[in-house]
């Protein structure tokens, strides 16, 4: 099971639901370390001590706030916690709203809520009522040492917590280059539309997430898998000279790749690859480009 991020509770009204946090994703990342290229020994990480140069134990790294150049004020664990205590262990709900008019860019990262001891009777009583009113709860929560906004939503048998973005987090769109709103100003036609809409109309399916995979991260296993075999464990592909991109037209004829597009729809093969080829609507040149939506960066760490 997984470890306990956070012990407190919901507060909302004049009603406490003592709860636990959990962590809802696993990330699926390539652990990939960081090697020296000269005799592929691994790379450590080593904290040390800037003025002595020495490293230093962990047991004897304190957390401290720089008030001016070269001067910190030491603050532990408590002290963070003393600052204020019933923000540090209570999910206070402030509002309940509409799932539809959180948009989901202010989605950040979600995590699980279960019942703390004695709890399971009102946490109930709070999902069963999320799940009938159709709502969720705006709430903040501290984590660590950061205030979050937070979404509380019913999720089948459980309430899971989705800490949100404040609005001075998200970047503006002003220093963008965006096609103009107007479908006319963009240079679309009607019948260009009515033709995506059918393409989307016939790649349509019911969200089933168990069957899209990370297809790039098999790549890279079998990949790793052939060198391995190969003896070539230690060899450094380098990449091959750049071509000189071939000047291509910025006129696209879209009804003609729409054309094209509906007329190849056939069975999925493997999620994540259907429509990979028919739903591109991109110059010709770029139509056999492999890609991976759903590859995971890879992570780096030392050793």
């Amino acid at each position: 099971m997984a470890r306990t991020l956070w012990k407190g509770a919901i507060s909302f009204g004049l009603v406490h639901i003592p709860v636990e946090l959990y962590p809802a994703v696993k990330p699926n990342e390539l652990d990939l370390t960081l090697l020296d290229r000269r005799d592929f020994a691994p790379i450590g990480y080593r904290r040390y001590n800037k003025a002595t140069g020495q490293e230093v134990a962990s047991d004897n790294i304190i957390k401290g706030f720089e008030y001016s150049k070269g001067e910190y004020v030491v603050l532990s664990d408590e002290d963070l916690k003393r600052a204020n205590v019933e923000a540090t262990q209570t999910i206070d709900i402030l509002d309940f709203v509409s799932a539809t008019e959180v948009p989901p860019k202010y989605y950040e990262q979600p995590y699980y809520l279960a019942p703390g001891r004695g709890g399971d009777k009102v946490f109930a009583l709070l999902r069963e009522t999320l799940r009938r009113a159709g709502k969720i709860g705006i709430a903040s929560v501290v984590i660590r040492t950061k205030q979050h906004l937070c979404a509380l939503l019913c999720v089948d048998d459980t309430i899971m917590l989705n800490t949100l973005r404040f609005p001075d987090e998200m970047r503006g769109t002003e220093e963008l280059k965006l096609p103009a709103k107007s479908l006319k100003a963009a240079g679309i036609s009607d019948k260009e539309v009515q033709m995506a809409l059918a393409l989307v109309e016939g790649m349509s399916a019911q969200w089933t997430p168990g069957q899209y995979h990370d297809h790039y991260r098999d790549d890279i296993m079998k990949l790793v898998e052939k060198k391995v075999k190969a003896g070539q464990t230690k060899t450094i592909t380098l990449p091959e000279p750049e071509k000189e991109a071939a000047v291509s037209s910025n006129i696209i004829d879209l009804v003609a790749l729409l054309k094209q597009s509906l007329g190849k729809q056939g069975p999925k093969t493997r999620a994540g690859e259907a429509g990979r080829e028919t739903a591109q609507i991109a110059p010709p040149r770029q139509a056999g480009a492999r890609a991976a939506p759903h590859a995971k960066r890879a992570s780096t760490r030392g050793a």
